[in-house]
């Protein structure tokens, strides 16, 4: 019967790992926050049933979610990425080739059996993440990636699919197709989903069925590609290998608003040294990187600021980044200004295999492997006990500023210190 497509998405995903973590919070409503419990980002499904808004900012919707008993947790991406890589490690046993297309989704190769039928793969499946994992997902499946992204959302929408759907493999496709608006098809934006209500075209079926030419002269090859797509046709080829970053960004809201200039160092620093980490475990190194920070856009007077230098050399040493970056935080500080958030961003990236020997290269050889065992050590140190094991002293030792969550779970997955310890009576 040749291949399907597979789009599997963990449901509610960071809500999930939180009552994956901790059984007690299973069947009730939680909630998570964003960075510095900001506003609603995720919600489980007994919180959505409450009608729980997606975005709401956390100081207004506080007292309603106390009223309603429901559970708040603030964001906790060390759980979220773990979790995601075991899950995706699964989805690689059970498909013949895997795209990760983010934290919780997956585009997977499935060969049918001889009669089609892919349920009995797609409840083994489920089956298998929830007892290993105890996170619910979904799986859509057709002959195409938009088949299997629409397919998906009617696994989730309609409770008789038991979160399994199979668009290449049901009786009445079109129907099925008709109930799913225009808005709701992947990689139709707002623009364009008013451009085709416009011309009566409200939903995936009759975008489908549209004349093509009509559709190319507004689209171009993109909107033909989706046709296609739409009538089971693979024009989309999965990324078994994710492309190398053009750029690195790290950069977080402050707890409080910062008015010093030592503070904005600290920040700097501290984000900076994140962003090496990442540049070294993605092998590549920054050879431009640019510096900035904004007060909050809700107040008057919002001020925005950024700088930039370009290195003689390509580099993913924290050493060399931190003394490149610090000297910006003097140009795009201001006194009395109540500053709210700040970042780094590494630019024009390259593989560490496309560097080439310098005449300005400040060290030899020798000295330059012994920087980079340097930086590969204090990385697995920091893996092994913790991030901030071996910190820079640029960095502060006890910041004021750091990201606030109040509500962090446990991280059991991945700090000892956070697994449960049962005592026996004796």
């Amino acid at each position: 019967m040749g291949l399907a497509t597979a789009l599997i998405d963990g449901n509610n995903f960071y809500a999930s790992c939180e009552q994956s973590l901790d059984p007690s919070l299973i069947g009730k409503p939680v909630v998570v926050l964003s960075n510095n419990d900001g506003c609603i980002v995720a919600r489980s499904a007994e919180a959505r049933a409450l009608g729980i808004a997606m975005g709401t900012p956390y100081f207004k919707a506080r007292q309603e979610l106390e009223r309603q008993n429901v559970v708040v947790r603030s964001s906790n991406y060390a759980l979220y990425a773990d979790m995601s890589q075991r899950m995706m490690s699964l989805l690689e046993i059970y498909c013949e080739e895997l795209e990760i297309y983010s934290i919780d989704e997956a585009f997977g190769r499935v060969r049918r059996p001889k009669d089609g039928d892919l349920q009995t793969w797609g409840r083994s499946l489920r089956a298998r993440v929830r007892q290993d994992l105890g996170l619910p997902i979904a799986i859509g499946l057709g002959a195409s990636k938009s088949q299997a992204k629409l397919a998906n959302r009617l696994a989730k929408q309609v409770p008789a699919h038991a979160g399994i759907f199979d668009l290449g493999h049901c009786t009445d496709p079109d129907a099925w197709l008709e109930t799913i608006a225009i808005e709701d098809v992947w990689g139709i934006g707002r623009k364009l989903a008013r451009w085709c209500r416009l011309r009566g075209v409200n939903n995936a079926r009759l975008l489908r069925d549209m004349p093509s030419g009509e559709l190319r002269a507004k689209c171009g090859v993109v909107g033909l590609r989706l046709q296609r797509e739409l009538h089971g046709h693979a024009c989309l080829p999965l990324a078994l290998a994710p492309s190398p970053k053009q750029e690195t960004c790290v950069s977080r809201s402050f707890s409080r608003p910062i008015t010093t200039l030592e503070e904005l160092r600290q920040a700097v620093a501290t984000y900076v040294v994140r962003a090496a980490e990442k540049l070294r475990k993605q092998h590549q190194r920054a050879a431009a990187l640019t510096v900035y920070t904004r007060t909050s856009p809700f107040i008057p007077a919002f001020y925005s600021q950024a700088a930039s230098t370009r290195l003689d050399l390509p580099s993913n040493d924290t050493t060399v980044l931190l003394e490149a970056a610090l000297p910006l935080v003097d140009r795009i500080f201001r006194p009395h200004r109540q500053l709210a958030k700040a970042g780094v961003l590494m630019q024009h990236l390259q593989g560490t295999e496309l560097l080439q020997s310098h005449l300005l290269v400040p060290l030899s050889e020798a000295q330059q492997q012994r920087r980079e065992g340097l930086m590969r050590t204090i990385d697995q140190l920091n893996r092994r006990y913790g991030r901030g094991t071996v910190q820079w002293a640029a960095c502060g030792l006890h910041p004021s500023w750091m990201m606030r969550r109040e509500r962090l779970g446990r991280t059991a997955t991945t700090r000892l210190s956070d697994v449960p310890v049962v005592h026996a009576d004796r």
